[in-house]
């Protein structure tokens, strides 16, 4: 498995995490907000290795909202929202495998 994948599979699964309703956001106030900063810097690497090792540009996209939400999560239901929307697009993408011919298809 690539590391894009891997990284994307963790993130994925931190985005989940902090999307559930009260125990995300009193994880995220309770760590005095360091939980967002720690995600954005992981969704910077996600993206660089997703550049790198990604036949599809669109392997990047769960990163790109990733940084996003980071940068505005900190907005209580704003937050919400955005880390569930992350979490889907990453936890999608990191099941989609690519092919040799650069199409994807969902892994079985």
């Amino acid at each position: 498995m690539k590391t894009y994948k891997i990284l994307q599979w963790v993130t994925g699964l931190c985005e989940a995490f902090l999307a559930i309703p009260i125990i995300g956001g009193a994880f995220v106030f309770g760590n005095f907000y360091i939980p967002l900063f720690v995600m954005f810097a992981l969704h910077i690497v996600t993206l660089m290795y997703a550049k790198k090792e990604a036949r599809s540009s669109a392997q990047s996209a769960g990163s790109i909202v990733g940084i996003i939400t980071s940068c505005i999560a900190w907005i209580p239901i704003v937050g919400w929202i955005m880390h569930l929307i992350t979490a889907v697009i990453l936890l999608i993408s990191a099941a989609i495998k690519d092919n040799k011919e650069g199409e994807v298809e969902v892994i079985d």
